[in-house]
């Protein structure tokens, strides 16, 4: 198979620098699309240059449908055509928010890996979920960071990597592969439900966009992330090079008259790493914004902040917290 869609998918999987270990892959699947793309394009690719010394997928039902017991079965089905193993988890809670219900999924693949030991998680995300992603997140408010491209690779801890090697890929390419080699999508009807943020977003706004503003406006927003990707990553690597020459060795304090001169940039930066790391807890806009006035003073007395039962102390170029 060397199709345009192959091509993109082994390029993706030569960035990962551990691939010539023979690696153990955990394949997150549903039954869309998406899902059967990538087993499709994992098991063609491993016969041919045998990337993986073991693969196994998994599917994780929040039982939102009706029809969730009769996809579980299609989905052992048709994975047992590959002579590969699947692992089903079921999640009970039927009220859960859609961003709860993602780190929950995300929790067990890491658990799931760790227990058995997989160097590689792989989701099918693709170009299209990208830029719906980046409508949400614009909605919510986020700041550059959450904005900025989603890597093709993530380090999620000194075993494991979260790899996307369809992120390249838009919706449409991957359907007319999934038509071309006659791979048995599963129907989600949830996927036209409105009331899902991310089904309105990709039903209307992007097609009112394509059709109204740009045909090319997919193009011209995966430009501007990696654009946005890029800046973002500069400012990070300065924020971590900042935040390891002001913390205190061995207490938990930081000296901020090495980020006092710094851009409000930085600034926001070094303390929502000092925090997190610590408490791993994000800081507020307001309280942020009173530690950097505060900072930015000259002031000889000492100044106390409280938040979230943390006494944050400001003395003498010091941060340090009770």
């Amino acid at each position: 198979m060397h199709t345009s869609i192959h091509q993109k998918f082994v390029k993706a999987l030569k960035y990962y620098t551990n691939l010539n270990k023979k690696s153990s892959i955990l394949i997150a699947i549903s039954g869309g699309q998406d899902s059967l793309c990538l087993i499709q394009l994992v098991e063609t690719s491993n016969i041919i240059e045998k990337y993986f010394k073991d693969i196994e997928y998994i599917y994780i039902d929040h039982q939102w449908r009706f029809d969730s017991k009769k996809q579980i079965k299609h989905l052992i089905n048709y994975i047992n055509t590959t002579k590969h193993k699947i692992s089903i988890y079921q999640i009970n809670y039927n009220n859960m928010s859609e961003l709860i219900a993602r780190r929950i999924r995300y929790q067990i693949l890491i658990k799931h890996a760790k227990i058995h030991q997989q160097q590689i998680i792989c989701t099918g995300h693709n170009k299209t979920d990208h830029l719906e992603t980046f409508f949400v997140n614009l909605i919510r408010g986020t700041g550059l960071e959450g904005l900025s491209s989603i890597p093709l690779i993530r380090k999620i801890n000194k075993q494991t990597h979260l790899l996307r090697p369809l992120i390249e890929i838009n919706r449409a390419d991957i359907l007319w592969f999934c038509r071309k080699c006659n791979l048995p999508i599963w129907s989600d009807k949830t996927n036209f439900n409105y009331k899902n943020y991310r089904n309105r977003i990709r039903h209307e706004i992007l097609p009112y966009l394509k059709q109204y503003f740009s045909p090319q406006i997919e193009k011209n927003i995966s430009n501007f992330l990696d654009l946005s990707s890029l800046e973002n990553e500069y400012i990070k690597q300065n924020a971590i090079k900042l935040y390891i020459i002001s913390r205190d060795r061995n207490y938990i304090a930081m000296n901020y008259k090495f980020i006092k001169n710094q851009h409000i940039a930085l600034q926001k930066r070094v303390l929502q790493i000092f925090f997190y790391y610590h408490f791993n807890k994000f800081l507020n806009k307001k309280i942020i914004y009173e530690i950097i006035e505060n900072i930015n003073k000259d002031h000889i007395s000492k100044i106390v902040i409280i938040w979230h039962n943390l006494y944050i102390n400001m003395y003498k170029n010091w941060i340090y917290i009770k």
